[in-house]
């Protein structure tokens, strides 16, 4: 464990300070490049620039290179070539809005290099009933993690830092699970993601400075995807995310088919005169996680980033809870 030390000190201030640094130019350049959207929960014409991927994939690559420098290991190398076809693949959807076919297929090759690095354990754990031995059913599963982590993490990027917020929470969450069952090697490769989405929720708090984007989203959401299967974490990863997944859950069962959310004209919610969110009274809307919150009393941006970041942190205690019963079996 002491040898660990460094490696994970050096990965984490690069981690931070790759991102932290680059931001303030990236944020330039996509002002004067005019790329920007409107900020639909602010008043008037407030202009927010995206996407925020390049610089996240820049701290991933970085901190996790020295990592593997230190490390040696091909769990490394997956984490790095799947987060980077993640990025790829949110970064076109960013220049040209695909169909909802694109982001999960894309996903799915992202998954590959885990797959042909052999960077997996095809047991599965599951609290109190120990591991589940399922070698051909686990590479299906490794995809389908991917796709969904990927997803999920985009689709609670609903306003102003929340997607980083809540990578924050849910990221160092699975840092201390792997460090509880003394996973230390993949602990210290999780490290960085924590760090990462930390740098960049001080750009993406309200008010955003710019918006992470479909390549900023899959990059944090596919990464965290990507150390829950090395690190044989899976079910407590899941547990840790589960506002995000009711999220994507609730969009599937009221949409009923694979779309972006960007081609819906019926929003979940609207903003009252003072600027608040309020639940849509258009029963054709899509259910979300925002809709919920907000369906009983109209909340502010900051409002409903508290309830979601409160709810981050209860399922990171029940993952904490569900790492514990790890060590028990019935």
């Amino acid at each position: 464990m002491n040898e660990l030390i460094l490696p994970a000190i050096i990965s984490c201030i690069i981690a931070f300070f790759s991102v932290y640094v680059m931001m303030p130019p990236l944020i330039k350049y996509l002002g004067k490049k005019n790329l920007a959207v409107r900020d639909i929960h602010k008043k008037g014409e407030v202009m927010v620039v995206r996407p925020g991927g390049p610089a996240l994939i820049v701290g991933v690559i970085a901190s996790e290179i020295v990592l593997y420098g230190f490390l040696q290991l091909n769990e490394i190398l997956a984490i790095i070539l799947t987060t980077s076809i993640a990025f790829l693949v949110g970064y076109i959807d960013d220049r040209k809005v695909m169909g909802g076919w694109f982001k999960p297929i894309g996903l799915a090759v992202a998954a590959l290099p885990i797959i042909f690095l052999g960077a997996y354990d095809s047991d599965l754990a599951f609290p109190l009933f120990g591991e589940v031995q399922i070698p051909i059913l686990y590479l299906a599963i490794i995809i389908f993690m991917i796709v969904i982590t990927g997803n999920t993490v985009n689709s609670i990027d609903v306003a102003n830092g929340i997607a980083s917020g809540f990578m924050v929470i849910a990221s160092f969450t699975l840092s201390c699970a792997l460090f509880i069952l003394e996973n230390y090697e993949v602990a210290i490769v999780s490290l960085p993601l924590g760090f990462i989405s930390l740098a960049f929720y001080k750009y993406h708090k309200i008010p955003s400075k710019i918006f992470p984007g479909d390549s900023g989203a899959l990059t944090l959401g596919a990464m965290y995807g990507a150390i829950a299967i090395v690190g044989e974490v899976e079910v407590i990863a899941a547990v840790a995310l589960l506002p995000a997944v009711l999220n994507s859950f609730l969009f599937l069962a009221t949409v009923k088919k694979i779309v972006d959310h960007r081609e819906l004209n019926e929003k979940p919610v609207e903003l009252t005169k003072d600027f608040k969110l309020r639940a849509t009274k258009n029963k054709h809307a899509r259910i979300s996680l925002v809709r919920l919150i907000v369906a009983k009393t109209a909340l502010s941006e900051k409002e409903v980033a508290i309830v979601i970041f409160k709810l981050a942190l209860f399922s990171a205690f029940l993952a904490i809870i569900t790492t514990f019963m790890m060590e028990f079996k019935i």
